[in-house]
């Protein structure tokens, strides 16, 4: 086996919520003052941190949120996950194949905060799959694009960072699957692929239908 372990990101790999989370976001911003389309929302804060985003956000509005404005997003935010949040086309079938390959070696380590990343695991069924091997970059000292959150899933999972496989989405998640020393694989199926591969992705691909090959 090519690899002994297999470690997704959450949001834009397991489950298609970037759209939902960005509209709330924007439409939060523009209350601040702060216009902008949803595009260039997606853009800007795909993959990112809110909390590592404050002072952008505080020289664009002239506001800069605290935990009041932080905790309003996220109960904002998951409410609209609750109501249409969808796992990413495929992912049930290409995880079937992968946990029964690597079985517990798979992880999900996102940047995301732990009460989104299990509430969303479990909105589409797939919490199964990682149990208890779940790491929030939230919870380390530094999130992504830094390698902490998959240093400390590959910690747990007990192997080296060259016998690991990253699964991600965006340029800050395979800047930290790199500088981790993992082979990155990067989903894209926006048409993202240069950026990408310029982050330093070694396969893209855009079909989850296609990972569990790839992985072999």
């Amino acid at each position: 086996m090519k690899f002994e372990a297999v470690i997704f990101d959450c949001d834009g790999v397991l489950v298609d919520s970037e759209a939902t989370t960005s509209g709330v976001l924007r439409d939060m911003l523009e209350e601040l003052g702060w216009r902008m389309s949803h595009e260039e929302c997606h853009e800007a804060f795909l993959g990112k941190a809110l909390q590592d985003e404050l002072a952008l956000i505080h020289s664009r509005t002239g506001v800069l949120p605290g935990e009041e404005w932080i905790e309003q997003f996220r109960l904002r935010r998951n409410a609209a996950l609750a109501v249409g949040l969808q796992p990413i086309p495929g992912v049930h079938d290409a995880l079937a194949q992968i946990s029964a390959r690597w079985r517990s070696n798979i992880a999900c380590a996102s940047g995301a905060d732990r009460g989104k990343i299990l509430m969303q695991l479990k909105k589409v069924r797939l919490i199964d799959y990682f149990a208890d091997r779940t790491f929030s970059g939230q919870e380390m000292a530094r999130n992504k694009p830094y390698p902490d959150v998959y240093q400390a899933a590959m910690a747990a999972l007990g192997v080296e960072a060259r016998r690991c496989a990253v699964v991600e989405d965006s340029v800050p998640g395979v800047t930290a699957g790199v500088a981790a020393g993992a082979t990155v694989y990067a989903y894209a199926p926006q048409g993202n692929a240069d950026a990408l591969h310029r982050a330093g992705a070694s396969h893209i691909f855009t079909d989850m239908a296609e990972l569990p090959a790839l992985l072999s």
